[in-house]
């Protein structure tokens, strides 16, 4: 299988399913059979997909990224960082996180 489709099977997964495996054997290698006839097991495709993560990275970065505006939202989930309890030995994000609370509460 080659590099453009393991991409482009990376690429709709991403769009679609939350489940690589589901979406892998029901609906790849059951439904996109046309557009994929040499498919790979499942075990395989996940090694190849390895393989393929730096040049989807740098394809999806010169090409489908758009024009920054400066602002970029990637996910308003907050991030908990640490437990207030330890507080003193996480040193991770030491000099960036700061105590406060967010929007959950």
């Amino acid at each position: 299988m080659s590099n453009s489709k393991v991409m482009t099977i990376t690429v709709i997964f991403r769009l679609t399913y939350r489940n690589l495996k589901h979406f892998y054997c029901d609906y790849v290698c059951k439904h996109m059979t046309d557009f994929f006839p040499n498919r790979v097991s499942y075990n395989r495709f996940v090694e190849l997909q390895k393989r393929n993560i730096q040049p989807l990275a740098v394809y999806l970065k010169l090409r489908n990224l758009g024009k920054c505006s400066g602002i970029s939202f990637i996910d308003s989930t907050p991030l908990k960082v640490s437990n207030i309890k330890r507080e003193k030995q996480h040193k991770v994000f030491i000099g960036i996180a700061e105590k406060s609370f967010d929007t959950m509460g």
